[in-house]
């Protein structure tokens, strides 16, 4: 008698535990996420409250990047000395801590030192919500499980302008940091009771790694937040900031190539963990690139203020939304190598319908176009950064996770520059009229005679960023595949 071949078990599902943790995570994450998102449609209101310039606000939005940036290297490290159940916790008081500061600030300089505080928190928030999730998920989930937590902070990112505009116009600006109170307590709380005690171990601390890379990223950031000031990159300070991140960057790779350094370098090793990283960082660039050209184009040539900003930008939230689910399964079923692709091409069939953008155009089918491209968000970065984590054995993944929300981090400040720089030079060539002040809110009846123009920059823009998004179909078609 023939033997009958034992079926294949069919992979795990989201089981109560793991839902418990999400659910978690994602309550500490999406309110970092929606309080970054909300203070950038505050920071006229703010220059009024303090009497300062606009230059000088913007380092309430700088203060927060910096600390977030500099914190996010050591956050693998501190996750396998201290756990990460313990360093969760402590991100979120942090965070907290930032945030009762920020609220109560008294000056300009108080002001920038106590966002500071929150990004530090902050920084450290999603790369540990992200080890927390793929160490319960393992290899056979992580798909799944990244569309869980993905879904609502890509939301959150959304909500953070409409939150930011409806807390200004009826409580003040201060709520806006006092508001994450609630939600934070709660999160601590349930932290507290549902999530496992991770282990620890005994891990000497990279201090020459931590002071070569946390000071090399956030001296980049800084320089790529400088680089994109008008006439910034005819500045020789500039060059000399970003001059000093690349030595000092430089420097950390080549220390990093001969001991266990603060990031492990050998972890690129794995072609799918680089090929998974290539994509974040190029998808990051061309993302956050978009989402500068996004809302300055509804402002500027359109004329809408910042709350009906935020709702003419939810298309994009709900085309995420829609995805994400649906992409998770088909990651731990068919693999990264073929959803991300997939997913990438959608986001550029949106963005492609920007390029042909003008000052009138159908608000219908901007609102379609976003939609699909939410579409291509949903299907593109979760999926990817699964693809990262089911290439390594468990003990790598707090160390992976620093790797790859550091590379994000870079990438999404230089498309953010980058994008800046280029719809500048291209209003500029338009309507030399409008230099050194292409990206500020015109008078309406200003702004209906150069419409036509604006809206031609920013056709030109976007189609920058339809091709920096066409590279990175490139390292995703070298994403494994089940």
């Amino acid at each position: 008698m023939t033997a009958t071949a034992t079926p294949p078990a069919p992979a795990k599902g989201l089981d109560r535990k793991l839902v418990a943790i999400g659910v978690v995570v994602v309550l500490g994450a999406i309110m970092s996420i929606v309080d970054a998102t909300a203070v950038n449609v505050a920071t006229r209101t703010l220059a009024e409250e303090f009497g300062s310039s606009i230059t000088t606000v913007q380092w309430v939005l700088t203060g927060y990047m910096l600390g977030l940036a500099g914190v996010i290297p050591i956050t693998g490290w501190a996750t396998e000395r201290f756990g990460a159940r313990r360093v969760w916790i402590t991100a979120l008081l942090l965070f907290l801590a930032g945030s009762v500061l920020a609220g109560a600030a008294w000056s300009m300089p108080s002001l920038i030192a106590f966002r500071v505080v929150q990004g530090i928190g902050g920084g450290m928030i999603i790369p540990v919500a992200q080890t927390i999730l793929a160490q319960a998920a393992g290899p056979e989930r992580m798909g799944r499980v990244m569309g869980f937590i993905g879904m609502p902070m890509l939301l959150g990112s959304v909500a953070g302008p409409v939150v930011g505009g409806l807390i200004i116009s009826t409580a003040g600006w201060r709520w806006i940091f006092f508001a994450n109170l609630p939600l934070g307590v709660i999160a601590v709380v349930a932290a507290l009771r549902l999530l496992p005690r991770s282990p620890s171990r005994p891990t000497r601390l990279d201090v020459r790694g931590l002071l070569l890379l946390c000071t090399g990223v956030t001296v980049f950031v800084y320089g790529t937040t400088e680089a994109g000031r008008p006439g910034a990159l005819d500045d020789p300070r500039t060059w000399a900031i970003l001059g000093a991140a690349a030595v000092l960057i430089g420097l950390y790779i080549l220390h990093a190539r001969t001991r266990q350094a603060l990031i492990d370098i050998a972890l690129f090793r794995n072609r799918a963990f680089t090929a998974a990283a290539v994509t974040n960082v190029v998808v990051a660039v061309a993302l956050f690139g978009v989402l500068v050209l996004l809302p300055l184009y509804w402002q500027i040539v359109r004329g809408h203020g910042p709350l009906a900003t935020g709702l003419l930008l939810a298309p994009q939230a709900l085309g995420a939304a829609v995805a994400m689910p649906l992409a998770g399964r088909l990651t731990d079923r068919l693999g990264a190598g073929v959803v991300v692709p997939t997913g990438i091409v959608l986001g550029l069939l949106g963005t492609a319908a920007y390029t042909q953008v003008h000052a009138d155009t159908s608000p219908v089918l901007l609102a379609a176009a976003l939609f699909v491209i939410g579409l291509g968000l949903g299907a593109t970065i979760m999926p990817s950064m699964a693809a990262a984590y089911q290439a390594l054995p468990g003990p790598l993944i707090p160390r992976a996770t620093s790797a790859i929300n550091t590379l994000q981090r870079m990438g999404a400040s230089v498309g953010t520059t980058a994008l800046a720089v280029i719809l500048q030079h291209e209003i500029t060539a338009q309507s030399p009229g409008l230099a050194g002040a292409a990206l500020a809110p015109l008078p309406d009846e200003a702004r209906v005679q150069v419409a036509p123009l604006l809206a031609t920059a920013f056709g030109h823009a976007f189609w920058i960023a339809l091709i920096i998004g066409a590279i990175a179909v490139i390292p995703a078609l070298l994403l494994p595949r089940k």
